[in-house]
């Protein structure tokens, strides 16, 4: 997998290459670019996808800088600069970084779609996000977190996976995704610093840059989602001047692991039509 180094650290990615479309997938907390590989998969084909993994707890390298909501956003931006990434498609799942983003720098991105993802004041989303803020405050928290997450009979927990999913993720994905936290204090200080720095007005600002975001946008979102509102999804799509609301049903949060070729099919469709 390359990488490339960043202000605030090294990033590791993967790149199908191609002279196609070119997408860039955004993951959440505590997964990695894993989380697309059906997705990646499919459109690869006939687009460049690009899947940074960033510094949300499965990273591998920790942040030379330690990492904030903030930075990540300006991480992001650096990340496309940097690849020299031109009329981005930005896909975002779970995480609402990509809202930032596209309100304050735009200029590389052709659209956007965001899906089933934290918005307006559902930060941090759930009541799994809130007890990821509140582990994170607790003197040996995370490793506490990671050793309940590690256990597989508990991974369709509520307050873990089982919100996320409407099926099991896969037990080597989900070890891959917790090995960093497992292994290295240098990543649970990364986990901790960003889940402890979040800054509760930031999508609500978001949500107002949107406004002026003047090219296409797709919201997906999933009907049984148990972390993010489904109202949400609409409000989005009805503040973004171009923006459009597609529901799936028979999936949760990650609708790239529910429903991967659905998912795929829409943002193949969405990148093909005309401005």
């Amino acid at each position: 997998m390359p990488d490339i180094e960043l202000t605030a650290g090294t990033i590791e990615y993967e790149d199908t290459g191609g002279d196609g479309p070119v997408v860039v997938l955004l993951h959440g907390l505590v997964h990695d670019a894993t989380v697309w590989r059906h997705v990646i998969a499919d459109l690869r084909t006939d687009h460049r996808v690009v899947a940074p993994t960033l510094p949300y707890g499965a990273h591998r390298r920790p942040m030379s800088r330690p990492p904030t909501p903030d930075l990540v956003n300006e991480l992001i931006a650096e990340f496309l600069d940097r690849l020299d990434l031109r009329d981005v498609t930005l896909v975002e799942s779970d995480c609402g970084r990509a809202q930032t983003v596209a309100a304050r720098r735009p200029e590389r991105l052709a659209r956007l779609a965001l899906v089933a993802c934290e918005a307006f004041d559902n930060y941090p989303p759930g009541l799994p996000g809130k007890m990821i803020g509140a582990v994170c405050r607790v003197p040996g928290g995370v490793s506490l977190l990671v050793r309940v997450l590690g256990l597989k009979p508990l991974r369709r927990l509520p307050v873990g996976f089982g919100a996320l999913t409407k099926r099991p993720v896969p037990d080597a994905i989900v070890d891959g995704w917790l090995r960093p936290l497992r292994t290295d204090p240098a990543i649970r200080r990364d986990f901790r610093h960003y889940n402890t720095h979040v800054r509760r007005d930031e999508l609500l600002a978001a949500a107002q840059g949107l406004r002026r975001f003047e090219r296409p946008a797709l919201v997906v979102w999933a009907t049984e989602d148990l972390m993010m509102p489904r109202a949400h999804g609409r409000r989005l799509a009805e503040l973004l001047p171009h923006g459009r609301l597609v529901e799936i049903e028979d999936s949760r949060t990650l609708v790239a692991e529910d429903q991967p070729e659905l998912l795929a099919s829409l943002l193949r469709e969405f990148i093909a039509e005309k401005p």
